[in-house]
């Protein structure tokens, strides 16, 4: 906060600078209306001509400025305009308005002004005072630059600031213009300027981004004067390769399914050691709850595999992430033909941590078990816009994936984290078998065991 600026803070300073300019015979005030100006100004390919009270001495300038500032005139009945060159090839070097009048209140300053700098004039005034040495705008500003330079010299700024122009970055099916967010917020198909489905800052926070992440992405993208697009998957690269080695994971099942281990004695439960984040140590471990029934992943179970489906299936045997061996020996299904649970039988001697160096699996699930994990609603999201067709319509409508957001009831976490969940309830780190996926877990309720 100690670093908020805004341009009004100075407005003292740009009216000073302004009567220094008049002062110098390099700016006069200017009663043409706004469509003589347009007609005075020339065109690109033809120069422009002087108005009619760009002569008028520097007396009268003074007082009819003065006059603009104490409210005598009305809107638009006259502006200062800058004395640079009505003939120059930059139409924005054709003496540009530099203050107008706007009976207005602003949000900072009240009522004390009724006259206000256009940006132009502001934008190198307030970079001069804050003593900044480089000021990067986009390509649309370059043609800008020239009477950037001239505000600096002529208001005589030691040391004077730079404009450097830079391209737009773009990222590819991603909406980043206010006035479309602004339309997607007002219609209810975002739910908010933070909507984890856009790139706004606020969006990014509550997605989890951190500032290294987003500096890794800009470092990777580096600076260009041509405009180009970047693949909006690698920001998201950049939050998991960031992420992956500090924070810890927590086992997740999203589409739940029973598994019965028949031969686990029941009621008896254990808890297994499981290291917070398999490829950092240094996060330590923490302990889960084993039991005869748990909660597997739909998909990591077929009843008839294809070819290298590793996970479970009739006769095959997977290791349970972080916990036993086990063989599945028959399954159950409903009246509809879906599979509601999955029974195996476990091998004692295959406890992950015991060295044991006899089969091998190819296969490894995530699990969490029946009494001892909490029910959790998650937000699963895609990417706001059809990628197959663009952002943007030929009419200039947006193109909205319908799947860019998919809520899931009845998901299963384990209750290790069940303080933090409550606490924050926003974007965990959820193991998902090989990798890691972000989610956003909306509502965190006491654990109810689904009906099967």
């Amino acid at each position: 906060e100690d670093r908020l600026f805004f341009a009004s803070d100075y407005f003292d300073q740009m009216y000073e600078a302004a009567v220094k300019l008049i002062k110098k015979g390099k700016a006069f005030v200017c009663d043409l209306t706004a469509e003589e100006m347009r007609e005075y100004r020339g065109t690109l390919t033809e120069p422009g001509k002087n108005s009619p009270y760009r002569d008028r001495s520097v007396e009268e300038n003074l007082r009819l400025f003065e006059e603009m500032k104490d409210g005598k005139y009305q809107d638009g009945e006259k502006v200062l305009r800058a004395k640079i060159d009505m003939a120059s090839p930059n139409i924005n070097m054709r003496d540009p308005i530099i203050y107008r009048v706007a009976h207005m209140t602003h949000h900072n300053t009240g009522d004390k002004w009724c006259i206000y700098p256009m940006y132009d004039f502001a934008h190198p005034i307030e970079d001069a005072i804050e003593h900044i040495t480089h000021s990067i705008c986009t390509l649309e500003f370059e043609d800008h630059r020239p009477l950037y330079d001239w505000v600096v010299k002529e208001c005589e700024f030691d040391p004077a600031p730079r404009q450097i122009e830079f391209s737009k970055l773009y990222l590819t099916n991603v909406v980043t213009g206010k006035r479309y967010i602004k339309k997607l917020v007002e219609e209810g198909i975002v739910d908010g300027w933070d909507d984890p489905r856009l790139v706004s800052l606020s969006a990014l926070r509550r997605r989890g981004y951190t500032p290294e992440s987003i500096k890794r992405f800009v470092e990777l993208v580096g600076v260009a004067k041509a405009n180009s697009s970047v693949d909006y998957a690698m920001l998201e690269y950049c939050i998991r390769d960031d992420l992956r080695l500090k924070k810890s994971r927590i086992m997740a099942v999203l589409d739940p399914i029973k598994l019965v281990i028949d031969n686990y004695p029941e009621g008896q439960v254990e808890y297994l050691d499981a290291p917070n984040n398999p490829e950092n140590p240094e996060l330590g471990s923490r302990k889960i709850a084993f039991e005869r029934e748990l909660y597997i992943e739909r998909e990591d179970f077929m009843e008839e595999p294809p070819k290298k489906y590793y996970r479970l299936f009739p006769g095959n045997e997977v290791r349970l992430m972080n916990a036993y061996f086990v063989r599945c020996e028959s399954f159950v299904k409903d009246e509809n033909g879906n599979v509601t649970e999955v029974h195996c039988t476990y091998d004692p001697e295959t406890k992950s941590g015991s060295g044991f160096e006899g089969r091998k699996v190819k296969g490894t699930i995530h699990w969490v078990p029946v009494n001892h994990c909490v029910n959790a609603v998650v937000k699963l999201y895609e990417n706001l816009v059809d990628e197959e067709k663009g952002v943007y319509n030929e009419d200039g409508t947006m193109n909205i994936n319908p799947n860019s957001l998919t809520v899931v009831d009845n998901c299963y976490i384990e209750e290790y984290q069940v303080r933090q969940i409550k606490m924050l309830k926003k974007w965990l780190i959820l193991l998902n078998t090989e990798n890691f996926m972000l989610v956003e877990v909306s509502m965190v309720t006491e654990h109810t065991p689904i009906q099967m």
